[in-house]
């Protein structure tokens, strides 16, 4: 992993996400990009479009002005903020940080062709309300990606233990092949689950095996464990049960884990599990 491309928006999730990124960056040496990117509707909500009408065009221009360069400050102080938690967390020196007017999904495309990872938080600068929502924004940016996409939680804590849920699909096959091959996770604690029920019981115990086999090639020493229910009520219960860190999945598969974010298996683990989802198209 060289590089690492940070979308950040100044909330209290952002911040978090900066804090994993840095983590991240002194693990593996990875430089970190910070992206900031200013939303261009927000200067053409009603409100504008009502005061241009009623105060002419030129004080309209004018506040359109103000706007804007309260904006670029905004953005200043949110990024250097962002760099300063990304360096103290282990990132050092190794932070760019970027400012674009747009809006990020379509910023994403550009940024994220040099970048091995793409992460942000899973909800914006509205997180204090309606806190089992997941964030808009979020939900299209991992649908847009064309990389992995790591999102963090409301609160960091080192990552010592790794669960891994695999179920035969291919997005599950590159998620094991990135653990056995990326320096990141060299050392922790690694756990791989399959569910049954959701799919035939041989059938999990032969994924179960053959994810197994691709992280030991790594040098895991993996404790492997096949669960019987729903895929969203087990894996949930096995991250609270077993104190795990940060969970690891496809974002599409073989199984209910096949569809990507809204409705699926991969939307109800980001918004019920209180630690990092890494996900794999």
């Amino acid at each position: 992993m060289k590089r690492i491309l940070v979308c950040s928006d100044g909330s209290k999730y952002a911040q978090v996400c900066c804090q994993y990124a840095g983590w991240l960056s002194g693990h593996t040496g990875a430089a970190l990009e910070i992206l900031y990117v200013t939303d261009l509707r927000q200067f053409e909500v009603p409100l504008i479009a009502d005061l241009s009408g009623s105060l002419g065009i030129q004080p309209y221009q004018a506040i359109l002005g103000q706007l804007q360069e309260l904006e670029t400050k905004k953005a200043g102080i949110v990024l250097e903020d962002a760099r300063r938690i990304a360096a103290e967390a282990g990132a050092g020196e190794r932070v760019e940080t970027t400012h674009k007017t747009g809006l990020l999904v379509d910023c994403l495309t550009d940024y994220e062709k040099n970048a091995d990872l793409v992460m942000l938080g899973k909800r914006g600068e509205n997180a204090n309300f309606a806190t089992e929502h997941l964030g808009s924004t979020m939900e299209r940016v991992v649908r847009a990606s064309t990389r992995p996409c790591l999102v963090t939680s409301r609160s960091f804590k080192p990552v010592q233990r790794l669960l891994l849920a695999y179920d035969g699909g291919e997005s599950c096959r590159r998620a094991a092949k990135f653990l056995a091959e990326s320096a990141a996770f060299k050392g922790l604690e690694l756990h791989v689950v399959t569910v049954a029920g959701a799919i035939d019981a041989d059938l999990a115990l032969k994924h179960l095996q053959e994810a197994e086999a691709v992280v030991r090639e790594g040098g895991f020493e993996p404790v492997c464990q096949m669960l019987h229910g729903t895929p969203e009520e087990q894996i949930s219960a096995y991250v609270t049960g077993n104190d795990i860190h940060m969970l690891v999945m496809g974002a599409y598969g073989h199984s209910r884990i096949r569809y990507l974010i809204i409705g699926s298996t991969t939307t109800e683990m980001i918004r019920t599990c209180k630690v990092p989802v890494l996900l794999f198209r």
